[in-house]
């Protein structure tokens, strides 16, 4: 038998997204991923609707060069899943309007903080979507939208196989080879003698173990497609993503952390509703 979602598991799930928000908030901040630390010279033009009309407001370019508005952005950016949770679990705010502004923060941010040169947008998916599944007082409605979410989280793994197979990467025997150089090319010429410049070339000069890897992750975000029909091996697609990540950022030097809150949704998909929730309106 499932074991029953409740308003427990709701505010277990939204502490946990919390602290993994502040710990992000940490690393990143480490390793000079602020907007004031990066400070912004240039942007970049996505290809999609929803960047062009932030980008009639001229926000972004209104942030280039502007130091206080970076410190601005970072501070109202970084403190919102902080206030949402003590107004919300310690002052018994309803969600909604808190849950509204903090969605409404995060676009505004993270579509100007990936106009720059820094992280693509499809990195901080749970971060443009949670803020909305936090907005919902009926626990109906809040573990609907979050299986919603989990079956996104899913179809944004396997579309990434689909579409390597859609460009004919799977099929090439150069592209792991193609791809690192691309990924690697100024550290490598900075830095030439470092080991991990060692480690770079032995993939690309080994092109077969190279495609190999590659081949082993089309089909891993093939195979976890198998999580549109059951929920049975949530934990180890769960686990794999964090086997993903790692490598991720030991091959490629790309820290997609920010997909962890998404992947967290695999790990609450063994509750259920009980009957009597379930006949509730959303």
């Amino acid at each position: 038998m499932r074991p029953i979602f409740t308003n427990i598991q709701r505010r277990k799930l939204t502490t946990q997204v919390v602290i993994l928000f502040y710990v992000l908030m940490a690393y990143k901040w480490y390793h000079g991923m602020f907007l004031y630390q990066m400070q912004p010279v240039f942007f970049n033009t996505r290809f999609d609707g929803v960047t062009w009309l932030l980008m009639q407001t001229g926000l972004h370019e209104w942030l280039i060069g502007n130091e206080a508005g970076w410190i601005i952005f970072d501070v109202i950016f970084y403190s919102l899943p902080g206030l949402y949770w003590w107004v919300v679990y310690k002052k018994n705010w309803s969600p909604l309007g808190p849950g509204l502004i903090w969605l409404f923060v995060n676009w505004i941010y993270i579509q100007c903080y990936t106009l720059f040169p820094t992280n693509s947008i499809e990195a901080y998916l749970g971060w443009l979507l949670f803020p909305l599944l936090f907005s919902f007082r009926k626990l109906p409605t809040f573990f609907f939208v979050m299986g919603g979410l989990r079956y996104l989280f899913i179809f944004f793994l396997y579309s990434a196989g689909l579409w390597k197979l859609r460009l004919g990467g799977a099929f090439n025997p150069e592209q792991m080879s193609g791809v690192l150089l691309f990924q690697h090319k100024e550290y490598l010429v900075s830095a030439p003698q470092h080991w991990y410049s060692f480690f770079i070339n032995w993939w690309v000069q080994h092109k077969v173990f190279g495609y190999v890897l590659y081949l082993a992750l089309t089909a891993w975000e093939l195979l976890v497609g198998i999580g549109f029909f059951t929920k049975k091996y949530d934990r180890i697609i769960f686990i794999s993503v964090g086997v993903f990540l790692f490598f991720d950022v030991l091959i490629m030097r790309i820290p997609y952390f920010d997909i962890v809150p998404m992947a967290m949704l695999l790990l609450y998909s063994k509750y259920s509703l009980p009957e009597a929730e379930m006949e509730k309106s959303l």
